[in-house]
């Protein structure tokens, strides 16, 4: 009940309705209220003027009010025609509940104040041409002649706040005080108000027409009000009549004058308590009218509708009061992981500190030792020098001469030995006093300032995005993205697909792109895919696996005797040499040089039965161009075949060879036959591919005969018995070409400038030829 409350009260006043009014908007207001929030236009500018020149604007529209300045949005209050009152404006006040309303632009006389009271009866007119402004949405609404009256009275939110003032278990409050309502000691039965002493005294003096009202006391006024009877709804054209019926088509009640005026003559009315009652029985139980059609049903509906969201947003609450809880939580742990780490990095300077100072003691020590023993070392020298200088003094005093001469040169000698032994020079240090040793703290001090938080999480599993997520043909189409609430960086996805037939994944792509398409497929398989990403700190959790269907074909086309899907598919200029001129769709290829030039199918193969076709459209000065298959990278300026990356045949105006890797052999069956062992093997493959002829009849058919304007190529290409086959006008031409082949394989063909060739896919399978599992063959001849 509390949270209903805001429900009850005026966007105006801030108090609890009393006489509401529905406004067009929906919206309510106190009668009071919208009384004093009047604002009086000037003729030339009201709408009324404007409806009657034939505008055809209606009361409500929005166009009027940047004329009538109503709503300002420096403030988002409301305001009145200052430029056409004699008053000056006054500044505006605030509601309780934020709203911020003028005042009336001119003061009503003492008299008159009494207008604010719902006993009053009868309103003082309205000024001509007013306009009100809803509170709540600032909607400008024009009245008509019938002034505020033309609103219709809320009962039912009269109703609501009578009784939910009732179920207040507190005092009752004067309803009449301004700021902090004072305990309420009377109340007017006539009033139907709850007054205190100074408020009764004020509002309500017992001398005038009020002195005939009845004063009870506040316990006695709620019963009274409980016991009261239902107010009767009067209609808001005609005030003397009741509402009685119900128009159904305009959804409003009316009286009986309203249908005696003619205004809803040709619409279908019921009695109001009829109605009524079969639409709370409508709301209550969401069922059908008397006649079929929902009536206010809508209105169950969207309470149901709104009563999930409340709980929605109740679950919602809970989770954000959980997350509250673990974010405290998380943030203890964080603080104490920070500061730990934080210890660990003062812990490993103290260390190095330490260190440090060891060495300086090393290097302290160390000059202290050399200096000292140079000392020592000078000290003795010096002491030795002194007694020698000493010494030589005293000789030098004897008077003795053949004793002087004996030693003389003896003394001489030792005096230069000593000063040898000071050597040369000025004497000097053996150590610095300075140290040599400078702290180079700068790189750590820019790391201590460059210290911040990193991303040491592993990114979380991408969610693959199922709308934009497609197969075509043989290629397959993944799209997906970071969960919303991530903020770990990642570096780029690995996107990995299975083989198609419930293998082991494999990565087929590694990047950062966030959208990827995977070309050359199986046709007609169910691949698996999945996607996760990766950062400095790892490789993440794999997305949720996707299945994918690739379809059979862009164009779907059935060989009638093994139901098998056959693939449309053109030349790709992607993989054609520069040389290459390719048009009709990419179905017709010749070349613009005397060399041979390759060209390969958009469309890969790596199982199932293919056939396609290529007729010559021109054929001048007998070239030699080569049909067959070959991998993505094969060599483009060369003959098809001359690498081992191609499997072909080249024909001329006579005959035909097979080529691979820069090796053929003519592959007529005349020349074949040179020994057992190959008439053997040439039988062998012929019942494997169901040709009906016999061994005697073989020897006398030749497939002599080469191409020519017209002609056509076939090639066909059986990855059950991985053997490739060729055809000219409808004849195999040799043998099978080649065996034992697997993998991924293009359509391709080299030609020159002298050749035109229009490609034919989607075939199907020659009617000579039964697909059937391999057998062991040995090699082809």
């Amino acid at each position: 009940m509390d949270e209903m409350e805001e429900e009850l009260k005026c966007p105006v006043c801030g108090s609890f309705f009393r006489e509401p009014i529905i406004l067009p908007c929906s919206h309510n207001i106190c009668l009071a209220c919208a009384r004093n929030i009047l604002v009086q236009t000037p003729d030339a500018e009201s709408p009324q003027s404007s409806r009657a020149s034939g505008s055809g604007v209606s009361d409500y529209d929005y166009l009027d009010l940047d004329k009538m300045s109503l709503y300002s949005e420096a403030d988002s209050g409301y305001g009145s025609y200052g430029g056409f009152v004699s008053a000056p404006t006054t500044p505006c006040q605030k509601s309780p509940n934020g709203v911020r309303v003028f005042p009336p632009t001119v003061p009503p006389p003492p008299q008159a104040q009494h207008h604010l009271l719902p006993h009053t009866g009868v309103l003082p007119p309205v000024p001509r041409n007013s306009c009100l402004t809803c509170p709540q949405c600032h909607r400008s609404l024009t009245l008509d002649d019938r002034g505020l009256r033309g609103f219709p009275k809320n009962r039912v939110l009269e109703g609501v706040v009578d009784r939910y003032q009732q179920s207040k278990a507190a005092a009752l409050k004067c309803q009449l005080c301004e700021k902090s309502p004072r305990e309420a000691t009377v109340m007017c039965e006539q009033c139907d108000v709850f007054y205190c002493d100074p408020c009764r005294l004020r509002c309500h003096p017992p001398r005038g027409p009020l002195a005939k009202h009845r004063l009870v006391p506040p316990a006695q006024g709620r019963i009274s009000r409980r016991t009261s009877p239902r107010k009767i709804s009067t209609c808001t054209e005609h005030e003397l009549e009741n509402l009685s019926m119900y128009c159904v088509q305009c959804k409003t009640p009316v009286c009986y004058q309203c249908l005696e005026d003619g205004k809803h003559s040709t619409h279908e009315v019921k009695a109001l308590g009829a109605m009524w009652k079969l639409h709370k029985t409508t709301n209550e139980s969401g069922g059908l009218s008397a006649d079929g059609c929902h009536s206010n049903g809508q209105l169950s509906q969207a309470l149901n509708v709104l009563s999930d969201r409340a709980t929605e947003a109740k679950e919602f609450l809970v989770q954000l009061r959980n997350m509250v809880q673990h974010i405290q939580e998380n943030g203890v742990e964080f603080e104490a992981c920070l500061v730990a780490q934080c210890d660990a990095l003062i812990e490993a300077l103290n260390r190095r500190k330490a260190q440090l100072l060891s060495r300086v003691t090393k290097e302290h020590e160390h000059k202290l030792s050399v200096v000292r023993d140079q000392i020592s070392h000078c000290t003795v020298k010096l002491r030795q020098t002194t007694g020698l200088m000493e010494y030589c003094l005293e000789v030098i005093k004897e008077n003795d001469p053949s004793g002087f001469l004996q030693i003389s040169d003896a003394l001489i000698r030792r005096v230069h030995m000593t000063e040898n032994q000071w050597g040369k020079g000025s004497l000097t240090p053996r150590m610095s006093s300075d140290f040599d040793l400078t702290l180079d703290s700068g790189p750590l001090l820019q790391t201590i300032h460059q210290l911040d938080f990193v991303q040491m999480k592993v990114p979380a599993a991408p969610i693959l995005q199922l709308e934009e997520c497609c197969t075509q043909t043989n290629s397959a189409t993944l799209s997906w993205k970071q969960p919303p609430l991530s903020t770990i960086a990642v570096d780029g996805y690995i996107l990995e697909l299975d083989d198609g037939n419930g293998g082991q994944f494999r990565e087929v792509y590694v990047g950062t792109e966030m959208i990827c398409t995977v070309d050359g497929l199986h046709f007609n398989s169910t691949y698996k895919s999945r996607v996760k990403a990766f950062n400095s700190s790892g490789v993440g959790q794999y997305s949720k696996t996707l299945v994918m269907q690739t379809s059979e074909m862009s164009l779907p086309s059935y060989d009638s005797k093994t139901l098998a899907a056959v693939a449309w598919f053109t030349f790709d200029p992607a993989s054609a040499h520069p040389d290459i001129i390719l048009s009709n769709d990419n179905l017709t290829v010749t070349c613009n040089s005397y060399d041979d030039r390759v060209v390969m199918g958009n469309t890969g193969f790596s199982r199932g039965v293919h056939y396609w076709e290529m007729t010559i459209d021109r054929y001048d000065n007998h070239p030699d161009p080569a049909f067959g298959i070959a991998r993505a990278d094969v060599m483009k300026d060369v003959m098809l075949g001359k690498d081992d990356k191609a499997w072909a045949m080249y024909v001329d105006n006579n005959r035909s060879w097979f080529m691979h890797n820069n090796s053929h052999t003519n592959r007529r069956y005349g020349e074949c036959l040179q020994s057992d062992r190959c008439l053997m093997h040439v039988l062998k493959l012929d019942n494997i591919i169901g040709r009906r002829q016999s061994m005697t009849s073989l020897p006398m058919r030749l497939t002599d005969g080469g191409i020519s304007k017209g002609a056509t190529v076939g090639v066909l290409l059986d990855f059950s018995r991985g053997i490739l086959l060729f055809l000219i006008n409808d004849e195999q031409q040799g043998p099978v070409a080649f065996n034992t082949l697997e993998g991924m394989y293009y359509p391709a063909i080299s030609l020159n400038r002298n050749v035109q060739v229009t490609l034919h896919s989607g075939l199907p399978i020659p009617d000579f030829y039964t697909p059937g599992e391999s057998e062991a063959a040995g090699s082809v001849c």
